[in-house]
């Protein structure tokens, strides 16, 4: 089940298009969908988590924690709208268009893609698209 949290103004237009959408990202990897959370956040709530938990005193766009057990996707997926904001400026795309990238790239961490090495980064990206790509597909 994928659900959705605000621990700020922001909120999502359709939640059950992303959930379905989501969904279809988890099937199309071949895993199974459990308890995925999404919340959304600005960047002082996102960065007392990462300075908290992973002991980085920097600004960043998504923190996920990852419970999953074999196929099954389990976790907690924190976005900093503001962050997303201030992406989407900097790379000259639509807010929606970077949160969607954002919020594909959470699950896919799931899904067992990383993104720490120039190889690994490099096919992240390209899974993003792909799944970004999806979102307007018919459900």
């Amino acid at each position: 089940m994928i659900s959705f949290n605000y621990e700020t103004d922001f909120e999502l237009g359709d939640e059950k298009l992303f959930s379905n959408w989501i969904s279809a990202i988890i099937s199309s990897e071949d895993k199974e969908e459990g308890e995925i959370n999404y919340i959304f956040c600005d960047d002082g709530y996102l960065h007392k988590i990462n300075v908290e938990y992973l002991n980085h005193d920097t600004l960043t766009d998504i923190i996920s924690f990852d419970y999953s057990e074999g196929n099954f996707l389990h976790g907690d997926i924190f976005i900093s709208t503001e962050r997303v904001q201030e992406n989407a400026l900097e790379f000259n795309v639509s807010f929606l268009d970077e949160l969607k990238r954002v919020m594909a790239h959470g699950v896919l961490h799931y899904c067992g893609y990383k993104d720490k090495s120039e190889t690994d980064e490099k096919l992240m990206r390209q899974k993003e698209e792909e799944k970004m790509m999806m979102f307007h597909v018919e459900q």
